[in-house]
């Protein structure tokens, strides 16, 4: 069975914050609230811990790993192109759940991208997430923490049901909100295009590359 750590989002215990991180950066795997539901993150530089992602999930290898960063300035680590309507969005919506997809980096495991060359990138809004991406000073995948064909999960109890024993570390910051999940635009593509809808509606979106 995982480990479980109990982390209060507002004034998380520094030791066991500390253990968090310190998983992350062994390439190890630990599932973490985000705005919507849980997800399961290892640092997105690990392959072998990329890969653990896929057999822990069920998940064919064929669809790639959303990414969360600290910071827009974290993404040019991740991504090698830019487009001018990004910075437009990013400063609208991010810190929350709105995904972008944009050109991959070298740096970036072809794995992770499904060999699409593309990534998937948020800057997520749950002080937990937040913390953990900045003390890991990596990248983190944020694919929901649940195994494929089965529902997300909004507790760490419901994470430890379904992962328990295929997961390193649960950081238990509490039940999550819920709802939709983070919608996702394509910015590859011209003009964008929205992949999947989700918690940010189209309206408020086309507006900036229209």
């Amino acid at each position: 069975m995982s480990l479980i750590v109990q982390l209060d989002p507002r004034h998380p215990d520094e030791k066991m914050l500390r253990t968090a991180v310190a998983c992350l950066r062994e390439g190890k795997t630990v599932a973490f609230p985000t705005e919507t539901f849980y997800a399961l993150g290892v640092s997105a530089y690990h392959e072998e811990a990329v890969k653990k992602i896929f057999s822990i999930k069920g998940r064919t290898d064929d669809k790639p790993l959303p990414l969360i960063i600290h910071r827009a300035s974290m993404l040019e680590e991740v991504a090698c192109q830019i487009p001018e309507c990004a910075c437009a969005l990013m400063h609208q919506f991010w810190p929350g759940p709105l995904t972008l997809i944009f050109k991959a980096s070298e740096k970036i495991p072809p794995l992770l991208t499904a060999h699409t060359g593309t990534v998937a990138v948020r800057e997520s809004s749950h002080p937990l997430a937040q913390l953990l991406v900045t003390g890991a000073q990596v990248p983190i995948t944020a694919t929901s923490a649940n195994a494929s064909g089965y529902p997300s999960c909004a507790s760490a109890g419901d994470v430890a049901r379904q992962l328990g024993d295929r997961i390193d570390l649960i950081v238990d910051g509490g039940p999550t909100a819920g709802g939709l999940p983070s919608t996702i635009v394509d910015l590859t593509s011209a003009p964008p295009r929205i992949v999947r809808e989700g918690a940010i509606p189209p309206e408020l979106l086309k507006p900036f590359w229209q």
